[in-house]
């Protein structure tokens, strides 16, 4: 008995219990198949390739590793910069305690206090003299006066500007000023036997008028005890303090700054005692194996991008040849994982932040924010990538599915409705700005407008906004009410709708099967690829911006 078989392109005959090959394959067909495996391999899922090939997924396994390691790393260096912020912080509030004069705690708005009287501005003047006299009987903290280059006292620093020349009479609308500037500084030393405000009494008398401010500049130094807690040795910090007590304005309210920067750094002379030191060396070696596994995570994805482009090639020169057709952008994009290109990202921004926390860690860095920067950025990258992974799985892959369709028309949504914002932007600022501190620049207008378009901080918008000017509260009115009108009940809609759109689609399309472009057909070993005529093939949608012809799938059971 004789059976004859088809087996991919191919026949096969049962005879006699044997099998015998009737026609071999041809060159080309070989090539196709082999073209095809290769495709399909690429677009699996890591579990589908090991149970294809049982080939462990490498790749996968370092990015759960990686996930692990660089989560760690963010905690441990977490906790160690809450405490150098918070040491930051707390010194930033100690000392305008101790300096400023009658400081509740609370800045007003970008200054901290201000006076209204000569002699209250005297009073500030002087108290910061005093205060600094005798720093070393008043401060709590480890805080002390900072050394110049010749090991002594830097002292303390006072200048003022005021107008070169000038006659002022209010009662009878004249006056007469020179604009130009003068500037005259004394300084004054911490340790002086003679107190710093009778050293120079004929600068202290200010014709106010002519005044424009005055700046006192001191210097400060300070260790950060708290750190010994945590077994981590103490940074020294230098404070750089400037009290400026401004009169620009000359509207008789003079605001007192006061600017504290400070600087870490690793303290020259140290010795610990009673308690046992943090081993570093054991964080500087997990830092190194969280780069050596961020380069070979970057190394693989490399890798997997350069398989991508060739095996493009490959398909795209394999299309024209045999079908005469170009592949359209849309199929082109498969090959290019954006996915790939985030990791590498990460992947750069945590060695860049692992090797500047090795460097914090030895005590040759002092910069916590930049540090914190890239390891923040680089844990926030690699948590987005997950998703990656959950897109494999039908039930999780909404939210990627659906971001991908509605990303284009949000994009274009948003373009428009961004004119109108800021064309409310500028409005809000050049009108209101004198009269509403929500308004008072650009960037807080912004924000204000953000915080109205999500329904928050509404009444006390309305409400704080002067009504001496009839004309500007009317005007107010009608601004805020045609924003919020416009962007929460239409443009807020409209933006919602625009994503549920996508959304119901997206579900029409797992219910109903994804649209078959090229690459598709070329997968399932469908080899029609003609073009079709608008029209003459139902169920069949076509992008005027791509030239994929697209055809309905059936669902997969």
């Amino acid at each position: 008995m004789i059976e004859i078989k088809s087996f991919s392109h191919h026949y096969v005959a049962h005879v006699n219990g044997r099998f015998c090959i009737l026609s071999t394959l041809t060159p080309d067909v070989i090539k196709e198949d082999t073209l095809r495996d290769d495709l399909r391999y690429y677009f699996m899922s890591p579990c589908e390739k090991y149970r294809s090939r049982r080939i462990l997924p490498w790749k996968l396994g370092v990015q759960i590793l990686k996930i692990i390691m660089i989560t760690t790393q963010l905690i441990l260096f977490g906790l160690n910069n809450q405490l150098v912020v918070s040491y930051q912080e707390e010194n930033r509030m100690a000392l305008k305690n101790l300096f400023l004069k009658d400081y509740s705690g609370m800045d007003e708005d970008d200054y901290s206090i201000s006076v209204y009287t000569q002699q209250g501005v005297y009073d500030s003047l002087f108290y910061v003299l005093d205060q600094y006299s005798q720093l070393g009987n008043l401060s709590v903290g480890p805080i002390g006066y900072a050394d110049d280059e010749t090991g002594g006292v830097r002292p303390l620093v006072v200048c003022k500007r005021y107008y070169k020349r000038g006659t002022l009479e209010p009662s009878d609308d004249a006056y007469d000023i020179d604009a130009e500037l003068e500037h005259d500084c004394f300084t004054c030393h911490p340790k002086s036997q003679t107190p710093c405000k009778t050293q120079n009494a004929s600068f202290y008398s200010f014709e106010f008028y002519r005044l424009v401010d005055v700046e006192i500049t001191f210097h400060l130094k300070g260790i950060n005890l708290q750190s010994v807690r945590a077994r981590e040795l103490p940074d020294c910090y230098a404070f750089s303090v400037t009290i400026t007590l401004d009169n620009q304005g000359h509207s008789g309210k003079m605001k007192i700054f006061m600017d504290i920067d400070s600087v870490s750094s690793a303290c020259l002379e140290w010795k610990i005692s009673g308690t046992a030191q943090k081993n570093t060396q054991y964080l500087l070696v997990f830092d190194v194996f969280v780069i050596m596994i961020c380069i070979a995570s970057a190394v693989l994805c490399t890798r997997s991008i350069v398989l991508a482009v060739r095996l493009l090639q490959r398909f795209t020169r394999f299309f024209q040849e045999n079908y005469n057709r170009k592949l359209c952008d849309e199929d082109q994009s498969e090959f290019l994982n954006g996915w790939y290109l985030l990791i590498i990202v990460s992947d750069l921004l945590a060695i860049v932040g692992s090797i500047l926390k090795m460097e914090i860690q030895a005590k040759s860095l002092t910069n916590y924010d930049v540090c914190s920067i890239f390891l923040g950025t680089s844990t926030l990258m690699v948590w987005f990538g997950v998703i990656r992974y959950l897109g494999y799985f039908e039930k999780y892959n909404v939210l990627i599915l659906t971001m991908k369709a509605a990303f284009p028309k949000v994009l274009r949504f948003c373009c428009c409705a961004g004119m109108i914002y800021l064309g409310y932007t500028f409005c809000g600022w050049i009108v209101l700005g004198p009269y509403h501190e929500k308004f008072e620049s650009l960037s807080r207008v912004a924000e204000c407008l953000f915080s109205l378009l999500n329904g928050d901080d509404m009444f006390s918008t309305f409400a704080q906004l002067k009504d001496k000017n009839a004309v500007v509260w009317f005007f107010s009115r009608a601004y805020l009410y045609s924003f919020i009108s416009l962007f929460i009940y239409m443009v807020l809609s409209l933006f919602i709708a625009l994503i549920t759109d996508a959304y119901d689609t997206i579900k029409n399309y797992q219910k109903n099967g994804f649209p078959l472009t090229d690459l598709h057909k070329f997968l399932r070993e469908l080899s029609d690829f003609d073009s079709v005529e608008d029209g003459s093939q139902t169920g069949v949608g076509f992008n005027p911006l791509c030239c994929c012809q697209r055809y309905v799938s059936n669902r997969l059971e």
